[in-house]
């Protein structure tokens, strides 16, 4: 079995990767920042090593001896300016590419999103031919949007990129905690009614691809994955809150002023310089606002990608 290297193995998305790999019979060494990561990663069976994606002897070293690596460290956090994105996302990744290039890895998967296709507009059928928009006015769109080019442009390493839309599952600690925490608080509201259609990828099935992806994956190339077919985003968020025991508001905000509110928002805190995000940030409406439906004809064809996890198989773990 091959000796694997992972960046961001103690995230979600990242630190279930591991869990998979240690399954499959991989060796896997995850880099990591702090001891509570390094905790992490050694609990699910990997070997953590101390290290940075600002840092590219450190990532050399990492890398060493390993076969393929998996890049799912990224700056997501809303707010930070466009320079701490860029530096994280950007730059980062430029360093992880070099590094492991440096330290004789063939091939390297780079977890990459829709996002980076996103400039508020909807997102309908996409497939992978969509252009990627580093000029978006999302900092974290236009970021992943440029570190995935100088991945697929890559030279001298094998590259693919693995794009899961709205990861979710058991072991999120982001996403379904941030809705609760804003449904007790008050300031939940569906943008436009909710009643768009949206893709999700179960965290298995994110999974699932990356691993086809760096076993079949075309290098140069970017596959769409998600969990089959699309659904309605208020069923969906109202189901996954459900299982959390919480019941969202029916409050609904018009989609014009919640798009012109983001502007606002986003225009105030770049002038006054001022930390964190607005209330409603471009990201916020965009994800939760308006369609994003994907074609993951490509994936099935030549990952021979298949759903692993159900919807009601995901939100049973939840419930459970």
């Amino acid at each position: 079995m091959a000796t694997v290297f992972v960046t961001g193995g103690s995230g979600f998305v990242g630190g279930q990767l591991i869990s998979r790999l240690v399954k499959d019979g991989h060796g896997v060494r995850a880099l990591v920042r702090s001891d509570d990561a390094a905790a992490k990663v050694e609990a699910l069976g990997a070997k953590p090593v101390r290290g940075d994606v600002q840092d590219v002897d450190a990532l050399r070293a990492a890398a060493a001896g390993s076969e393929i690596a998996f890049h799912a460290a990224a700056r997501t956090s809303r707010g930070g300016g466009r320079a701490r994105f860029w530096a994280d996302n950007v730059d980062g990744t430029a360093n992880v590419v070099r590094a492991a290039r440096a330290a004789g890895v063939r091939r390297l998967v780079h977890v990459g999103t829709e996002a980076a296709l996103m400039n508020g507009q909807p997102l309908v059928g996409v497939d992978e031919t969509a252009p990627l928009r580093p000029d978006s006015r999302a900092h974290y769109s236009a970021s992943k949007a440029a570190a995935e080019q100088l991945v697929l442009a890559a030279e001298g390493i094998e590259t693919v990129v693995l794009r899961p839309r709205f990861v979710w599952g058991a072991g999120d600690a982001t996403v379904l905690p941030e809705l609760v925490t804003m449904v007790k608080s008050g300031r939940f509201a569906w943008i436009g009614g909710g009643r768009h259609l949206t893709d999700t990828t179960h965290v298995d099935n994110a999974v699932e691809g990356l691993v086809l992806a760096a076993e079949r994956g075309r290098p140069g190339q970017a596959y769409f994955v998600t969990d089959g077919s699309p659904v309605v985003f208020r069923d969906f968020v109202t189901e996954l809150l459900a299982t959390q025991g919480v019941t969202p508001p029916r409050r609904s905000l018009p989609r014009g002023p919640a798009f012109a509110a983001a502007s606002a928002g986003e225009t105030v805190w770049r002038w006054l310089g001022l930390t964190g995000a607005p209330p409603l940030d471009y990201m916020s409406v965009w994800l939760a606002g308006q369609e994003c439906t994907i074609n993951i004809s490509k994936a099935t064809r030549e990952l021979g990608y298949r759903p692993v996890t159900t919807r009601q198989q995901g939100m049973a773990e939840l419930t459970g």
